[in-house]
């Protein structure tokens, strides 16, 4: 169940508790874990939101940085062509033969 920690030792540590802080404070106690356990989970989830919206936003520079280095990357490689250096020749038509 929780590990090494079996039903025996449950008992134990909830009579050890009781015996401490009285039946009257358990509820009270265990609306207190209840919230910070609440509160643990919500902390969690935010962190975890937060960190994802970092990355999304890296991608997103990522990505526009990418799109706008294509054109400038393409008139580069359109200037590095060399134009033809001579007209090409006219092709020949072959005479038709009528029989």
């Amino acid at each position: 169940m929780f590990g090494s920690i079996g039903f025996t030792e449950l008992i134990l540590i909830l009579v050890i508790v009781l015996i401490i802080f009285g039946a009257g404070k358990l509820p009270q106690l265990g609306e207190g874990i209840g919230k910070a356990i609440k509160g643990f989970k919500k902390s969690v989830h935010e962190a975890d939101a937060i960190e994802a919206e970092a990355q999304a936003q890296a991608a997103a520079t990522a990505f526009t940085q990418t799109t706008q280095q294509i054109p400038a990357q393409a008139a580069m490689s359109a200037e590095m062509v060399a134009p033809p250096s001579a007209a090409p020749a006219a092709a020949t038509i072959p005479a038709s033969s009528k029989a």
